[in-house]
């Protein structure tokens, strides 16, 4: 139902819609699918947030305002990881969470996170454990065992809900894709006032978070809608041509060109802006479906 709305930020001929009975339901699936705060951060920045029913202001910056404490929080605890990473000298890069936000979408609450992703060098993952556990960290004995990353948590003063950190030491899983990440490191860049503490390039950053929603089955908007961003940035240079043939020799190409296509095929403004394909694709996808899926998995928790 959101759909509509998503249209609408990133295509200037698609027009807000005018129900107020859809904005009552649209809201219900922004907050479901955690988008309140890209949602509200796109339509204030479009100055279309005031041609909006109140009640769904109201809501959205309510949630807006709570992630944002949280981002704030997560942010703090991002750097204090970074800089004990940066002190033993442990290169280190930072994988979508805050800094995505701050980048991408030109804000620290402008994409809600709920824990931290870090990408270390295979050979310095011993080191970079100890330096967690050092901060107060432990393994989650929760976490599903995977052959590219780690969890870890730490409990929280007055909340229910520890903080994860998630330490990766590859972008895919190592048995189902040949992705080595010694490009991903050629590419990347010192970030300010680090030597050790690096950022993707933008077109690995594309391709790491379409990777990303297609680990997750694009199951919610907010995958849609880091995509959406990332090909909406006028200032990025992203080749699909370059994608593809690096996803060729990943073994990840049928990952990176399924996604992509479940994204044009919602968002079908996107051949004007940038094609994707010369013929196009037909793909079996249907947001009421993924919808209705999620939300009867979540009623049977």
């Amino acid at each position: 139902m959101a759909i509509e709305i998503i249209r609408s930020i990133y295509d200037s001929t698609f027009p807000l819609p005018l129900d107020e009975q859809y904005y009552q339901e649209a809201i219900d699936d922004i907050e479901f699918f955690g988008i309140t705060s890209q949602i509200y951060h796109l339509l204030k920045q479009n100055e279309q947030l005031e041609y909006t029913p109140p009640f769904f202001q109201e809501r959205l910056k309510l949630k807006y305002t709570e992630a944002l404490y949280q981002n704030l929080f997560i942010k703090n605890q991002t750097e204090l990881i970074l800089r004990e990473f940066e002190k033993v000298g442990i290169e280190v890069i930072p994988l979508k969470g805050v800094r995505f936000a701050e980048k991408y979408f030109g804000h620290v609450g402008a994409r809600g996170t709920s824990d931290i992703d870090l990408l270390v060098k295979p050979f310095e993952l011993d080191r970079a454990i100890v330096r967690i556990k050092k901060l107060g960290f432990v393994p989650d004995p929760k976490a599903v065992p995977s052959g590219f990353n780690l969890t870890f948590t730490k409990e929280i003063p007055h909340s229910f809900i520890p903080l994860m950190v998630e330490i990766h030491w590859n972008i895919a899983d190592p048995k189902t894709s040949s992705l080595d990440t010694k490009q991903f490191w050629e590419d990347a860049t010192p970030i300010s006032n680090f030597n050790y503490v690096k950022e993707l390039s933008d077109q690995h950053t594309f391709y790491m978070i379409t990777l990303h929603g297609w680990r997750h089955n694009m199951n919610s908007l907010k995958y849609f809608l880091d995509i959406l961003q990332l090909i909406n940035n006028n200032v990025l240079v992203i080749s699909y041509k370059e994608i593809f043939e690096q996803a060729k020799t990943d073994k990840t190409l049928n990952r990176i060109i399924r996604t992509l296509s479940i994204v044009y095929k919602l968002f079908p403004y996107l051949s004007e802006k940038k094609r994707l394909f010369k013929k196009k694709s037909i793909l079996f996808w249907s947001y009421e479906e993924v919808l209705q899926l999620e939300k009867n998995l979540f009623e049977d928790i």
